[in-house]
């Protein structure tokens, strides 16, 4: 019974989380993450510090599943401001974000269609992006939330799709960027 019980467990967090944050490992990524902690923190809600880092970067707790550019009262770089503007149903998800940290600003000039889009992020994540992701994702609680695990606010040409509710706000953009 209780194998039963630990099993069926498991199979509902397998389930939960998104499949691209399945591809990635989150213990590796948690070592991984060393590398953002240096401007990026993972505080909760509550002002509970998960990984204590720095405030360069916005607070990235709950950055899957959330909005570009939303983290209340942190002073964001023109150019991931221009992309929630230009996307405003746009959410981070696993895709999107391991896109992102791979290169900053050539993610911004894509999305944008702004070739002189400019990103406050300089560091370039080359390895590992999805373990990161999938790291992030634990500490995100609406990853997975809205349906379509690859929900970046494209359809499948790249052109933004119809705007969604407005995300509360308590949840702020934790972008892994100071864009």
């Amino acid at each position: 019974m209780m194998k039963t019980s630990i099993f069926a467990t498991f199979a509902a967090l397998a389930l939960a989380l998104p499949a691209a944050a399945q591809d990635g490992d989150a213990a590796a990524g948690e070592k991984e993450y060393n590398k953002c902690k240096a401007c990026h923190m993972i505080q909760d809600d509550d002002g509970e510090d998960i990984v204590k880092g720095g405030k360069t970067g916005p607070n990235l707790y709950g950055i899957v599943g959330r909005k570009p550019a939303s983290q209340e009262d942190f002073k964001y770089g023109d150019g991931i401001l221009e992309l929630a503007e230009k996307n405003p149903d746009m959410v981070w998800d696993e895709a999107s974000l391991a896109e992102y940290v791979t290169d900053p600003a050539a993610y911004l000039k894509e999305k944008t269609g702004n070739d002189k889009a400019k990103t406050k992020m300089t560091f370039k994540l080359s390895k590992n992006q999805a373990d990161v992701v999938a790291f992030l994702a634990q500490h995100s609680p609406e990853a997975g939330e809205n349906g379509d695990d690859d929900d970046n606010g494209d359809d499948d040409n790249g052109a933004a799709a119809a705007p969604a509710a407005d995300t509360p706000a308590t949840d702020a953009d934790t972008a892994p960027a100071s864009n």
